[in-house]
């Protein structure tokens, strides 16, 4: 069976980047991994987001859904998304038989610098400039970030180097799940 691993942390803690770059190390392993990104899925599900609670419970919902749904098919999955909620974290590993916690640990100062110089893709742009707004809520700032309570790996992404933190996730992901995947491709 499939395995999916969710990469949690505050907006510019390193999620985005230490997920795919723990991607790839995989891949040069012969195990390949299907990244979900948040900000990518919600330009679908929500193409004009209010980031109100009822707008959260549903996209996490999904996005936990669309992971159960490909591990299924026996796809393994990076979820890339802050979850600020323990609830939207836990609902996935309820029904996702082979599920991990990276919890991306950082301050929110160094988070905020670097959210100010990234070039993201998808993600929304000056998230922290943003929090000064009225009714914003980005968590850390205006609304909780639930850390998790017994996550699988924890990098402090402030005093480790992205290298170096996704070969940790990736010894902890083969450590897991390694032979479930061997087994699934007759290694």
């Amino acid at each position: 069976m499939a395995f999916a691993v969710w990469f949690t942390g505050i907006p510019g803690s390193g999620k985005t980047v230490i997920a795919h770059r723990t991607s790839a190390l995989l891949k040069r392993k012969g195990i390949d991994v299907r990244i979900l990104q948040l900000d990518e899925i919600r330009r679908i599900l929500t193409p004009h987001p209010r980031y109100t609670d009822e707008e959260r419970d549903i996209v996490y919902a999904s996005l936990g859904y669309m992971a159960k749904l490909l591990t299924e098919c026996g796809m393994n999955v990076f979820i890339d998304a802050t979850a600020n909620r323990r609830k939207y974290r836990d609902t996935a590993r309820k029904i996702i038989p082979q599920f991990a916690e990276v919890y991306i640990r950082c301050p929110i100062q160094v988070c905020m610098q670097r959210e100010a110089r990234r070039k993201a893709v998808f993600s929304p742009k000056d998230i922290y400039k943003k929090s000064a707004r009225p009714g914003a809520t980005v968590p850390g700032v205006n609304i909780p970030y639930e850390e998790p309570l017994r996550p699988e790996v924890v990098i402090d992404s402030d005093k480790m180097a992205p290298d170096e933190a996704a070969k940790k996730v990736a010894d902890a992901i083969i450590a897991l799940f390694g032979e479930i995947n061997e087994h699934e491709h007759g290694n």
